[in-house]
């Protein structure tokens, strides 16, 4: 079992930026891929950027440029840096983890309980 925290989530004005952090714990591993996802009022979840154990990485075209997602092995932590933000990135962001590569369906195997984030015009 793997266990996965989110923090960071907050009010930001548009234009500002924001940190998200996963932290994971249980039977982690560096041969897990990882994944943000966020779901807004009334529609459904999206995926939003994933990270390989090789660290390759993927983004939504929404947030190309904007947004970088990392990860510290060490630490057990990935991270989704969030800048230039806009009122459509709005959501409740969830962490995610699965075995193998990062996918940008939501085929992943743990996930986390979600943060807010919020952006005001």
């Amino acid at each position: 079992q793997v266990q996965l925290v989110e923090s960071g989530g907050g009010l930001v004005q548009a234009g500002g930026s924001l940190r998200l952090s996963c932290a994971a714990s249980g039977r982690t591993g560096t041969t897990y891929a990882m994944g943000w996802f966020r779901q807004a009022p009334g529609k459904e979840r999206g995926f939003v950027a994933g990270i390989n154990w090789s660290d390759n990485t993927y983004y939504a075209d929404s947030v190309k440029g904007r947004f970088t997602i990392s990860r510290d092995n060490a630490k057990n932590t990935v991270y989704l840096q969030m800048n230039s933000l806009k009122p459509d990135d709005t959501a409740v962001y969830y962490c995610a983890a699965k075995k193998g590569p990062a996918v940008v369906t939501n085929s992943y195997d743990y996930w986390g309980q979600g943060t807010q984030v919020t952006v005001s015009s």
